[in-house]
């Protein structure tokens, strides 16, 4: 079994607080036994895409001072950690990157977002250019893992991918929410699809999933909309889908589950979706429509 530890959280309003915050949940983590630590999405600040601001860049020119920070804390914990930090490339470029450190402090590899959204209140395609290392699964010592982030967990095409390259586990460092004016029957749509989806991802691979969202209301400080509150209820599910763990709406916590990764095989000889693919019959997925 590997012992995981999801980690939902606030926004502080301050960086400093909320390294210190997250370092301290990692540090009680490993103390419980967790081999395998993943972070929510853009975990050491505010969801800052809610509207467009040149001044925001900024952020990212200490991605590699971040590298280094969450390296240390990897190494001296022991874990392997999946984090989600705002990358600066070069002048001009952007990505928001996962980075996946061993329990050594090494750098296991990285995975650059892929789908970018343009919302009203998510506005990353202005921040953030598309990612280019393609659906790669990491090797770690916990496992190959196949990290995506946020957006791309409505796409089972990425999933498809990571599951067809190796990956044993989906993972998913989140930022989403409501409106807080929307109708209460809207909420409970929108956040029940956003678990159906995954969880179908899970059983469409025969993979176990992991999913990691904030929690709590982050202000839209240019005013254009109120702001957003995030929904929490990071989750773990099994390879058919079976809820294994759930967090609160509303709650930081340290979400614990373990997962066995040795199951997907049994799973997929019982539901072999992956043989009974027609891939000679897919090319109209390569289109981006087909009259």
């Amino acid at each position: 079994m590997l012992k995981t530890a999801l980690i939902q959280q606030k926004y502080r309003g301050d960086k400093a607080l909320m390294r210190a915050s997250t370092v301290q949940k990692i540090a009680e983590a490993k103390k419980k036994r967790a081999k395998l630590i993943v972070l929510q999405e853009l975990h050491q600040g505010p969801y800052f895409c809610q509207h467009e601001s040149v001044d925001l860049f900024d952020l990212a020119e200490s991605f590699e001072d971040d590298v280094a920070f969450w390296s240390g804390v990897a190494k001296e914990n022991g874990v392997v950690l999946v984090t989600s930090l705002f990358e600066k490339r070069a002048p001009g470029l952007y990505h928001n990157t996962a980075v996946v450190f061993e329990k050594d402090g090494s750098v296991a590899g990285k995975y650059r977002k892929m789908h970018i959204p343009d919302d009203p209140g998510f506005y990353e395609k202005f921040y953030f250019t598309p990612g280019d290392l393609g659906f790669e699964p990491i090797e770690t010592s916990v496992g190959r893992l196949g990290v995506l982030v946020c957006w791309d967990q409505w796409y089972p095409e990425a999933a498809r991918i990571m599951a067809l390259k190796g990956a044993q586990i989906l993972i998913y460092p989140t930022a989403i929410g409501w409106f807080e004016g929307d109708p209460e029957e809207e909420k409970t749509r929108q956040q029940d699809a956003w678990m159906t989806v995954q969880r179908g991802h899970a059983v469409a691979n025969g993979l176990p999933l992991v999913s990691v969202n904030r929690v709590g209301f982050e202000k839209d400080f240019s005013e254009a909309l109120e702001g957003i509150r995030f929904w929490g209820r990071s989750f773990a599910c099994g390879p058919q889908g079976e809820i294994l763990a759930e967090a609160s709406t509303d709650e930081e916590e340290i979400l614990y589950c373990d997962i066995d990764l040795k199951r997907s095989e049994e799973v997929r000889r019982w539901w072999p979706f992956l043989r009974d693919r027609r891939i000679d019959a897919y090319e109209g997925l390569l289109k981006r429509f087909i009259d």
